[in-house]
């Protein structure tokens, strides 16, 4: 009875931990920026330049955990090291939802988006299993012998690392996020017919001029009891809005392209019923210089055999992005947007998506930039 216990709980927590690693291992810029933000949180942003290294280990670590339960090597470290971790990140999912300050944990990467307080919960449920692990740590029994263990569990490490700096380089190998190969942007922006929208509820403090008392109540309840005619009340503080019911919220809510007069190009250019060639650059402060030579040689071909619209995009001030601009020579229109959905777009700066009527055709990292000649036999021979 004993023995099966542990075993559930070593599959158990093995496998999620696994999982876990992976999903956010396939998109370690993703989870860097999460990194980011909590470092914010907690007054630490001059580690941002160590998210994305973080990130990678991070995730390799639950990999690594993960595997070396499974298989039963080193069980007094690895019992150590999971109950340390799940420590750690049960913290950081209670302070995200009993303060309000990340409102998605980020612990399936975009595959399984998780609020706060379901990713704590998910965080109590692995801390008991691996509570019970962590007891009978003397007792997990070795699938391999000793040297063989060692051996497995360092091979994990090489490839668990080794892949995050794969999808670093060369973009997601499953791509979870809006911006997908195959997405058509502008119904990925739309609400369908007789969709509800969220539904909200707002609070009231109040309090008696004469008496004191003081009382809550919504704004339901502040209407229909008409005590906002009674003088004698008075709102304290400021009113407090909170989700009462989801409802349905488009995949793409934050995208708005425009130029540097502030003129909205966002129809214009996702209603284009032939190949564009889209740059995304959401800081080119940071950009590969290198990268972007090479796409403005890419993008005279197109243009000059072929008339593809070429824009950048970038969240860059104009007057910099300008200059940047014209100290490159580029080809490309220059458009801005906010570089929230320009980091989620495409996980590289710069990288370049290929678009037709509004839906992904392909897109690419810097790192993996196509040749004119495959763009021409791939896409453009057969319009």
């Amino acid at each position: 009875m004993k023995n099966g216990l542990i075993w559930f709980c070593r599959i158990a927590v093995g496998l999620l931990f696994i999982f876990s690693g992976l999903i956010k291992i396939n998109d370690p810029l993703g989870f860097s920026y999460k990194l980011e933000e909590y470092f914010e949180v907690f007054h630490i942003t001059f580690l941002n330049n160590l998210a994305l290294t973080s990130a990678i280990l991070l995730c390799s670590l639950e990999i690594i955990l993960g595997f070396a339960l499974l298989i039963g090597v080193r069980a007094k470290q690895v019992a150590w090291g999971l109950l340390l971790l799940i420590i750690f990140f049960a913290f950081l999912t209670f302070y995200s939802a009993y303060f309000k300050v990340v409102q998605t944990c980020g612990c399936f990467g975009d595959a399984i988006p998780l609020t706060p307080w379901q990713s704590f919960s998910k965080d109590l449920v692995l801390l008991l299993l691996i509570i019970v692990l962590f007891i009978n740590r003397k007792i997990i029994t070795p699938l391999f012998s000793a040297k063989t263990g060692d051996q497995l569990l360092y091979g994990s490490a090489v490839i668990a690392v080794l892949l995050g700096l794969y999808t670093y380089n060369f973009l997601p190998v499953i791509d979870f996020l809006p911006y997908k190969i195959g997405a058509n942007l502008p119904e990925e922006m739309k609400t369908p017919p007789g969709a509800k929208p969220d539904e909200f509820e707002i609070d009231y403090n109040l309090k008696n001029k004469k008496t004191g008392a003081t009382k809550s109540m919504t704004d339901k309840e502040y209407l229909s009891t008409n005590i906002w005619k009674d003088n004698n009340w008075e709102v304290i503080g400021t009113p407090e809005s909170h989700l009462v019911k989801k409802g349905f919220t488009p995949k793409i809510i934050d995208l708005a392209i425009q130029d540097a007069q502030g003129n909205n190009y966002t129809q214009e250019l996702l209603s284009n019923p032939f190949y564009n060639l889209v740059i995304v650059a959401y800081d080119l402060t940071k950009t590969n210089n290198d990268a972007i030579n090479r796409i403005n040689a890419l993008s005279l071909n197109l243009i000059q055999n072929y008339n593809v619209r070429t824009v950048l995009l970038t969240s860059t001030a104009p007057g910099n992005a300008t200059a940047f601009a014209k100290q490159h020579h580029l080809l490309a229109e220059v458009f801005y947007a906010d570089g929230v959905p320009l980091k989620t777009m495409v996980r590289a700066n710069p990288g370049i998506f290929l678009l037709k009527n509004g839906t992904v055709i392909n897109k690419w990292h810097y790192h993996s930039l196509p040749a004119y000649d495959n763009l021409v036999k791939d896409y453009l021979q057969h319009q």
